[in-house]
């Protein structure tokens, strides 16, 4: 039985089922937003509102963008024969603030899992291979996570892209086993860039 009313249970409910928020830290956000001024939470809520319809994915690289395509595809001062393949949207993020790599990107929306269902179909992996028939690509950079399923998609990926003559690198490994890019710091991502090797 709740000790809260009903509205405060659903905003509890609402921001624990967002990641990385318990129980917990959802309570204390509902009663910090129940202090703060009716106009802050109506920005907070237009904020999230304008996310929702203002973003979308890139339909070359698949990360979130406001345009289409995103202003890295675009952009006539990236190197177009370089593609750094990552899991999430906020792995080209984190990979960009290190502001060493001035390539394209492909990001596959996951990793291949079997145990929690995820397999190939479900990823952009067949976009991927799309850009490396038609296009100019010299490199394929794979930055997966350095987690089991980061190693199986590495190694599938591996299996497909060889035939197609690209050069295939993975970075280094100054990122943690078990670490996902997005928390990685600058320093460690440029390392690991730095120090990409082939792909066995």
């Amino acid at each position: 039985m709740t000790i809260f009313s009903p509205t405060i249970e659903r905003a509890i409910e609402a921001l624990s089922s967002l990641p990385t928020i318990g129980r917990k830290s959802a309570q204390r956000l509902v009663f910090h937003l129940l202090r703060r001024p009716e106009s802050d939470v109506q920005r907070l809520v237009q904020a999230l509102l304008d996310l929702k319809t203002a973003v979308g994915y890139c339909s070359v690289c698949f990360t979130f963008a406001e345009q289409d395509p995103c202003p890295i595809c675009t952009s006539p001062n990236r190197e177009r024969e370089v593609i750094c393949v990552v899991e999430q949207p906020s792995d080209v993020f984190a990979i960009e603030r290190t502001g060493e790599y001035r390539g394209l990107y492909h990001v596959l929306h996951g990793a291949l899992d079997p145990l929690q269902g995820v397999t190939a179909e479900q990823l952009k992996i067949e976009p991927l291979l799309e850009r490396l028939r038609h296009g100019t690509i010299t490199e394929v950079i794979l930055a997966l996570n350095p987690t089991v399923e980061g190693e199986v998609t590495t190694h599938y990926l591996a299996k497909l892209i060889a035939p197609l003559g690209v050069r295939l690198t993975r970075i280094a490994r100054g990122v943690p086993v078990g670490m996902d890019l997005e928390f990685a710091d600058e320093a460690t991502l440029s390392r690991a860039l730095a120090g990409r090797s082939n792909v066995q």
